[in-house]
């Protein structure tokens, strides 16, 4: 069988398309089909939603760094970057429980080709984790039923899933996307089931525009 990873980047505690009760159902998804997955939570959305952040490692989802600010890194200085890891690795923990560290995703993607930054978040302990299937949720012309025909398209590849707790779109799929992978022949696996060689080839994966670039209102 083909291992498939879905992850989810929770993050934006204040984001207008996203109210908290997504996550909930998202969680509330994975647990009626017995699924894991990795979730990379944001320092920042993990001081907002700390009952929500612990329930995803109480339910046992793999759980990494999205960083603190979801600041682009390529707009930071190494000083900066030092500073937001640290700070998002204290956040994490405190609303989780859990250690984040090894399993780090750049906000956006951005940074993941970059040496300097690969480097510096590899001394703090991290290693990126890219995505090679994007469905798009997070932009609003997305409805659920596309975003499970991306997933399902690409499934039979493998890789990393790129989804995220806040568009309507992502809580609204996935139950059918869940109730319709096992037929594509995949085992949904969390990040650490993927080759260490298999996730590292996906940082020539393309990152995610800014919100500023999908001209999201």
């Amino acid at each position: 069988m083909t291992k498939l990873a879905l992850t989810f980047d929770a993050e934006h505690p204040d984001y207008p398309h996203g109210p908290p009760e997504q996550c909930g159902q998202i969680l509330d998804a994975l647990a009626a089909a017995g699924a894991r997955a990795t979730f990379f939570v944001q320092g920042r959305w993990a001081r907002a939603q700390p009952a929500l952040a612990r329930r995803i490692a109480d339910d046992g989802h793999l759980v990494g760094l999205h960083c603190h600010s979801h600041v682009p890194y390529l707009w930071f200085t190494d000083t900066g970057v030092a500073a937001d890891l640290s700070t998002g690795r204290q956040a994490v923990p405190d609303a989780c429980g859990v250690d984040p560290a090894p399993w780090f995703r750049f906000p956006y993607g951005r940074g993941a080709d970059d040496p300097r930054l690969v480097g510096l978040v590899r001394d703090a302990g991290f290693e990126n984790i890219h995505w090679n299937v994007d469905p798009r949720d997070w932009d609003p012309c997305m409805g659920a039923d596309d975003v499970v025909e991306a997933v399902l398209a690409a499934a039979g590849g493998g890789g990393v899933v790129l989804l995220h707790i806040w568009p309507a779109a992502t809580a609204a799929a996935l139950p059918t996307l869940l109730a319709r992978l096992p037929a594509h022949g995949v085992d949904l696996v969390t990040v650490a089931g993927i080759d260490p060689a298999d996730r590292a080839g996906l940082a020539l994966a393309p990152t995610r525009p800014t919100l500023a670039e999908c001209d999201v209102h």
